[in-house]
């Protein structure tokens, strides 16, 4: 099945087609028949899924959404209980938990989608991998990228997240040549490192594997956090992976580094506008997924939120499968803000170059007129009306919009940031017709 997977990623778009409307049917048959909500949805649409044989045919079928996922849960489920093996949940982001039900066979598929992510940036079996992203709480991605390092018949080291100490004996003791991260961290790590002596530069590790931010800008060059992280450790190569728990795969960028690739046979892909139509390759539009062999939770035309351009020409590397470029922002996040319409990953490229910001939380809020507010909690040593003048001052020379600036402790804002259930860095809270404030 790797090989398989592999060779699609080098085909002929017309191969790739034909495997995938193949795919499709199997999949639109599958969960006509034991998928509760997607059995009630044709009915009530009227699709005969009999009549739904190319990829253009996939339009006359309704998306499924977020809040479809939350409101019928388990309703999307197409196995008995027994058949259940693993349960996960998505994190939130963009509203409560939903819970994932994989069977054997789904975290096989699972294996095959992160043994394929190595293979995209030349990791090998015989490598040695150290797993720092959380392998606990629910959490898919790192269960991931673990299977899919047995598949690949690499070395894994599974640390987990969190504690530089572990993370360098390790990476010392064992001489991994791959991390699998949140590249925040690896600043951490490499601060860490320098206050305990540790060269770092020298040490084993050369590639990573980074999940959970971004790191590139619109046109793939680096953002304010890939500069900071290639600043403070050159050696180490980035490459980025793109996931949903929703889609039980991910897209990743190759050694070319010029966008996350598509993985054929594992999801069928749309990039839509808000109204639900294809939008051409350069023009950004909504992440939409329609799994492929899944066999405990399918999904057919899944909105992920996520919203990005697409890439369709041949890679440098040779594949021949379409790539992402770096999400723009989650649709759900959109902030429209004194006549300027901003995604929180905008804030946050101003906050991360103020050196005077130590850690920040943005709030997003409905006004006293009904309109969207912007409250920013900022962690600094330095907390002055200068320097609120100052931070007001880069804000507009970026995005043309200050937001309001409040002081609280460092330690507090890193408290908000990671509640106890969390499982990531939480650095947006979205109040907006909540009454919160």
């Amino acid at each position: 099945m790797l090989q398989d997977a592999i060779d699609l990623q080098f085909a002929e778009p017309q191969q790739v087609n034909t495997y995938q409307e193949k795919e499709m049917q199997k999949t639109l048959r599958y969960v006509n028949e034991h998928s509760p909500y997607y059995k009630k949805a044709f009915k009530e649409s009227r699709v005969d899924v009999a009549f739904i044989n190319t990829l253009e045919d996939l339009q006359n079928i309704p998306v499924t959404t977020k809040q479809d996922l939350q409101k019928y849960n388990m309703d999307f489920l197409c196995v008995p209980v027994n058949d259940i093996i693993d349960y996960v949940t998505t994190s939130g982001t963009l509203g409560d938990p939903v819970t994932f039900a994989l069977t054997n066979r789904d975290l096989d598929r699972l294996a095959t989608s992160e043994a394929l992510s190595y293979t995209f940036f030349g990791c090998k079996q015989g490598e040695v991998v150290q797993q720092m992203a959380t392998n606990d709480r629910r959490f898919m991605a790192g269960l991931a990228c673990t299977l899919g390092g047995f598949k690949l018949g690499v070395g894994m080291i599974r640390v987990g997240n969190g504690i530089p100490e572990l993370q360098w004996d390790t990476i010392l003791r064992m001489k991994p040549t791959v991390c699998v991260c949140v590249p925040s961290f690896m600043i951490k790590l490499a601060e860490f490192a320098r206050a305990h002596g540790i060269d770092y530069h020298c040490c084993s590790l050369k590639k990573a594997f980074c999940v959970g931010e971004s790191i590139r800008n619109n046109d793939l060059t680096m953002n304010i956090l890939g500069k900071k992280l290639q600043a403070i450790w050159p050696e180490l190569q980035l490459y980025c992976n793109y996931a949903s728990t929703e889609m039980q795969s991910s897209f990743m960028e190759c050694e070319c580094m010029c966008g996350a690739h598509h993985k054929p046979n594992l999801t069928i892909v749309e990039f839509l506008d808000e109204n639900n139509r294809r939008v051409k390759e350069n023009e950004q539009g909504e992440i939409t997924i329609t799994t492929l062999g899944v066999e405990g939770m399918p999904m057919v035309r899944f909105k992920t939120g996520d919203i990005c351009y697409h890439f369709t020409e041949k890679c440098g590397c040779g594949r021949t499968s379409l790539r992402l470029g770096p999400i723009i922002g989650r649709l759900g996040q959109m902030i429209k803000y004194k006549g300027t319409t901003l995604y929180p990953s905008s804030l946050y490229d101003v906050l991360d170059n103020i050196s005077e910001v130590k850690n920040y939380i943005v709030e997003v809020y409905t006004n006293t007129i009904g309109t969207d507010g912007i409250r920013i909690l900022v962690g600094t040593t330095v907390p002055s009306d200068q320097t609120t003048k100052q931070i007001k001052d880069i804000f507009r020379s970026k995005i043309r919009v200050a937001p309001e600036i409040v002081y609280e402790p460092i330690e507090l804002i890193a408290q908000k940031q990671m509640p106890s259930m969390s499982r990531k860095l939480i650095k947006f809270f979205d109040y907006r017709n909540q009454n919160t404030h």
